[in-house]
């Protein structure tokens, strides 16, 4: 199994709850719930976040984040992070979710 196999069969069973639909995009896998991309496991096995622009500077202090590209050297903007696969090890995953998580609510509340 690949490093993004697995990180798919990982957040499918994260997200079950949600019923997702997932969709290939961004160079891998999307997550959708309620018609919104949260997150997506791309081909290197890193995690790709939805996440408030407003919070981007402090999770992209933490170790593993860096902010997302599309493509070799284009950046996506302040509202999307990678998170490198090491770190989704053990409960990192379910840590790196909650921040989409949240953006996808607070943004389903507008």
């Amino acid at each position: 199994m690949t490093d993004q196999e697995d990180l798919i069969e990982r957040v499918r069973e994260a997200l079950s709850d949600r019923s997702p639909r997932e969709v290939s995009m961004f160079g891998g896998v999307s997550f959708m719930i309620e018609g919104r991309m949260v997150v997506a496991a791309r081909r290197e096995g890193e995690l790709l976040l939805r996440i408030d622009p407003t919070a981007a500077k402090d999770l992209l202090a933490s170790p593993g984040a860096h902010p997302a590209l599309m493509g070799a050297d284009r950046p996506m903007g302040d509202g999307w992070i990678s998170i490198e696969q090491a770190t989704l090890q053990g409960a990192g995953l379910d840590a790196w979710l909650e921040p989409a998580l949240s953006f996808h609510t607070a943004q389903g509340a507008q």
